[in-house]
């Protein structure tokens, strides 16, 4: 039985990410996939390891996420606010670390709603004046 250390729960736009951090090797799950694998670009991934470069644990934990929700660059954001959670359970120490960066604050921009009498959020539907 594998038991977790911390988990961690992050959010971006409409993704939500749940992180549990393990004891091993640096290994990195996301939905039962490798990383590299999940993530197409390498922006993506390595957003997704900045908290523990920062925090300087690249290969102490196994980490497993799951995260369903919204876009690709939206759930790696979600997965980077998620892992920041769970390293401040685990060592309070780099909670610091962490702040300076901005990854323990949630990113609370979110997609405009359309409104009624419009062809977007903001755009207007085309004026005719004849």
């Amino acid at each position: 039985m594998v038991k977790n250390i911390a988990i961690g729960t992050g959010r971006r736009k409409t993704a939500v990410a749940r992180v549990f951090l393990r004891d091993g090797t640096g290994k990195v799950v996301v939905n039962g996939k490798d990383i590299k694998e999940y993530f197409s670009t390498d922006e993506q991934v390595k957003t997704v390891f900045r908290p523990l470069l920062v925090t300087s644990n690249q290969n102490k934990f196994d980490i497993l996420i799951n995260v369903n929700g919204g876009g690709l660059n939206g759930q790696a954001a979600a997965c980077l606010h998620g892992l920041s959670r769970a390293l401040t359970q685990v060592d309070p120490n780099c909670r610091a670390a962490l702040k300076a960066n901005g990854y323990l604050t949630r990113d609370s921009r979110m997609v405009e709603r359309k409104k009624y009498g419009q062809r977007g959020a903001r755009r207007r539907f085309q004026f005719s004046k004849r």
